[in-house]
């Protein structure tokens, strides 16, 4: 006990205020990463390379030199093939770290909102006719995480957003109404847009290829996508790789509030004044 109290005492005096910063450092960051990839395939790789530092030590302890080189021979080439196989939930953690709040802090302003409300209700009465009339339709609101990746697939419209240029965009038969349509601040931006499909393998059998893609792009940005099933004309919202069925008007328009009001007004929805 008493040597335990020596011990304490001598590292607590070589401790400097610097050295104790660093250590909290470093803690968090660990920390913030372990948040970020927790339920994710990225958290069974940590598992793994853990197991490999493990076994890398009890090598060395046991002098099993055989053993002991194969595992760092495979460390330092396994760093490489990581980053090749893994490419999809690097990139997805990346841009979660920007959406944290050091990411706001930098982030670049692009406009302010004048009239969210207005966008809002054309995004709902499209929606809703296209529910009706069980039109299958996917529409992405893009927010801070900028989609110029999937915009590049797609058809340019650059159009004032509006419930009935919405609806005409996934008439059956039409050249992009097999495609997302991706809303940029106060415009109908894109068309025709193929998203990246979910890696998720325990959805449910009976979500189609608009579902997935939905939780394909809401997994790997910020984007809020809305859903109109084309079989059973419901509506869905997909967000931060949650689904949420069965919506209504009101439930809709409560989500499309509240998600547009936590982005902190940079939302550049407005109605145009000419």
């Amino acid at each position: 006990m008493t040597s335990a109290l020596i011990y304490l005492k001598s590292f607590f005096q070589v401790l400097k205020f610097t050295d104790l910063v660093d250590i909290l450092l470093i803690a968090f960051i660990v920390y913030q990463i372990l948040k970020l990839i927790k339920e994710t395939r990225a958290m069974q790789l940590v598992k793994g390379i853990l197991i490999l530092f493990l076994a890398l030590e009890i090598s060395s302890w046991f002098h099993l030199n055989t053993l002991n080189y194969l595992l760092r021979s495979a460390m330092q080439v396994g760093m490489f093939a990581i980053v090749v196989i893994f490419q999809p939930e690097l990139r997805s953690l990346l841009e979660k770290m920007g959406r944290t709040k050091v990411g706001k802090i930098i982030n670049i302003a692009t406009g302010t909102s004048d009239n969210q409300e207005y966008a809002i209700r054309e995004i709902v009465r499209a929606v809703l006719n296209l529910s009706n009339t069980r039109t299958g339709a996917l529409i992405v609101i893009e927010r801070e995480t900028k989609l110029g990746d999937v915009i590049g697939t797609g058809t340019l419209i650059d159009a004032e957003v509006s419930s009935a240029l919405l609806e005409n965009l996934f008439v059956p038969k039409t050249p992009l109404h097999d495609g997302a349509v991706i809303i940029r601040g106060d415009r109908i931006h894109t068309a025709g847009c193929f998203l990246p499909l979910t890696s998720n393998e325990n959805l449910s059998r009976e979500l189609g290829t608009r579902h997935r893609a939905a939780l394909g792009i809401s997994e790997a940005s910020d984007a809020l996508v809305i859903i109109v099933s084309e079989e059973t004309g419901k509506i869905s919202i997909a967000i931060n790789g949650t689904l949420t069925r069965n919506l209504n008007k009101n439930s809709l328009t409560a989500a499309l509030r509240k998600a547009f009001s936590a982005d902190g007004g940079k939302s550049k929805f407005r109605k145009n004044e000419d």
